[in-house]
């Protein structure tokens, strides 16, 4: 008898039938998502009758949480219709993660659906009363248009699937599309109530945009405080715009080999001192490997793709060196701490190494799983993994960026921010550089919400570990803190605070 787990997890293979082949899991390797109307409802439903019988499953407490989560984070998906107005290459419009993800599984027996996906992705963009941003569409065209001048690929095999990009690549080009000065889906129908469903989903909490707006200027606050700490011991300075100053132009990379010799010595440099930190790890290192040259105007600066679970595949780190002598060299190490090892490399590998259901093991949690990501960058400090001030500068503008997301995206999507402000407010309180601002903002206007989770998660993560380390005492043990937390797969933050305290009073 297939378990409420087993079936949740079906739905969620159907909802994103790539990632499972991507891991490895077998029985989707010839279907591609389907974004029509009556495909987005049919799941659906399949997941309101899940939710009206999760109580009386019997399944055990945990796993009735993600069982929620997941269902209702779809359902909140589906709901918002975001597939009618994400079209850029930043992240999550479906044509760039087609493009993405299809050189890195087997596409064979799910080619001929290209012109299919192609064409129901138009369709809802064609058929809504909601539109991108036109600068969006623009972007999200130019992506096409890259990738009908490169050279056949192998995935596309013998099949001739370029005339249905470049039908898709006319649609984009044909919305009328919305200005930047309303960027938020505030500004969209239903908008507001979408916003607070996905707040709601991405942060798995209870907070308001209001109450993370506030988090996020307070946040930026304190961190001009450590800013000036390391900056006076850098370059004797504690003028914290004269800092960003020399973050901007100072230290920046003379080429991308030492870029990524940089990173590779980060990530050995970790899996070296992993072990006194966890008693669970896994068995296979972690690639870094340079982002292929025709996807590096669109890929994001530094991303990690999964392992697939019979080790056929690696886990690999991707580095994207566009740009690398205007960038910042601080950057490279905590990067590579969040993407790697003890990041989300560690996280999702041991996840997938246990005896957890394929549910628990693959969880969508972002809360949860860039909580992790975020909070392992302050950790790699804990371990001693910065070789330099230089690199905790760059701890520090990372963490700027993920509180200045509480505020911008917030901004955006509940406070009707135009494009413009939101660019203003990270460059006067981050480090970034105006390429990276630029992309980041839009990457926010285009997956609402998504953008919280980081220090959320990191902040929950922190919370719990510090009252267990208060109800342990001198027995708490970090290792076996970790891997309470990383066994257990992706959870919501409740389900976290509430299997650490259990974890804490048994000590």
């Amino acid at each position: 008898m297939t378990s409420l787990s087993d079936e949740t997890f079906q739905v969620m293979m159907d909802w994103n039938p790539v990632f499972a082949s991507l891991v490895g899991v077998p029985g989707w390797d010839d279907r591609l998502e389907d974004h029509s109307v009556d495909g987005h409802q049919g799941l659906r439903a399949r997941l309101v009758d899940i939710l009206g019988r999760v109580d009386e499953s019997g399944e055990d407490p945990v796993a009735r949480a993600v069982i929620r989560h997941q269902a209702e984070s779809i359902i909140t998906e589906i709901d918002a219709r975001l597939v009618e107005h994400t079209v850029s290459p930043g992240l999550g419009a479906p044509v760039r993660n087609l493009l993405e993800m299809a050189p890195q599984v087997d596409f064979s027996q799910r080619r001929h659906l290209v012109p299919r996906f192609l064409e129901q992705a138009a369709e809802r963009l064609r058929n809504t009363d909601r539109r991108p941003l036109r600068r969006h569409a623009e972007s999200g065209a130019a992506h096409v248009e890259r990738f009908l001048a490169s050279p056949k690929q192998e995935w596309e095999g013998d099949a001739d699937l370029r005339p249905a990009f470049a039908r898709f690549r006319e649609v984009l080009l044909e919305l009328p599309g919305r200005v930047d000065e309303q960027a938020g889906l505030c500004w969209l129908p239903e908008g507001e109530a979408n916003y607070a469903k996905l707040v709601r989903d991405y942060t798995t909490t209870s907070y308001t945009p209001a109450e993370l707006h506030r988090l996020g200027l307070d946040l930026i606050a304190g961190l001009r405080e450590e800013y000036a700490e390391i900056g006076s011991r850098v370059w004797g300075t504690s003028d914290v715009p004269e800092i960003f100053r020399r973050l901007r132009t100072d230290l920046l990379w003379a080429n991308e080999n030492d870029m990524l010799t940089s990173a590779v010595e980060a990530v050995a440099r970790a899996e070296r001192e992993a072990p006194k930190w966890f008693g669970r790890l896994p068995e296979a290192r972690c690639e870094v490997r340079l982002v292929p040259e025709n996807d590096r105007e669109t890929a994001p600066l530094a991303y990690y793709m999964d392992a697939a679970l019979d080790g056929s595949r690696p886990g690999v780190y991707w580095l994207n060196p566009l740009g690398a002598t205007e960038r910042s060299r601080t950057l490279s190490e905590v990067v590579a701490f969040h993407e790697a090892v003890p990041g989300h490399h560690l996280q999702l590998t041991v996840a997938a190494g246990t005896d957890l259901s394929n549910l628990r093991k693959f969880a969508f949690i972002e809360a949860y799983l860039e909580g992790w990501g975020l909070y392992t960058e302050r950790l790699a400090d804990e371990m001693g993994l910065y070789s330099s001030d230089e690199a905790r500068l760059g701890m520090l503008g990372l963490d700027a960026m993920r509180a200045g997301r509480l505020v911008v995206d917030t901004g955006l999507h509940a406070f009707g921010w135009s494009r413009q402000q939101a660019v203003d407010y990270l460059r006067e309180n981050t480090v970034m550089t105006e390429p990276e601002i630029n992309s980041e903002i839009d990457r926010y206007i285009e997956t609402p919400g998504q953008a919280l989770a980081y220090m959320v998660g990191r902040l929950e993560i922190q919370r719990v570990r510090a009252d267990a380390e208060a109800r342990t005492g001198s027995r708490f043990d970090v290792k076996a803190f970790h891997d309470l937390v990383l066994e257990n797969g992706a959870v919501p933050l409740s389900t976290l605070g509430e299997l650490v305290t259990t974890w804490s009073e048994r000590a």
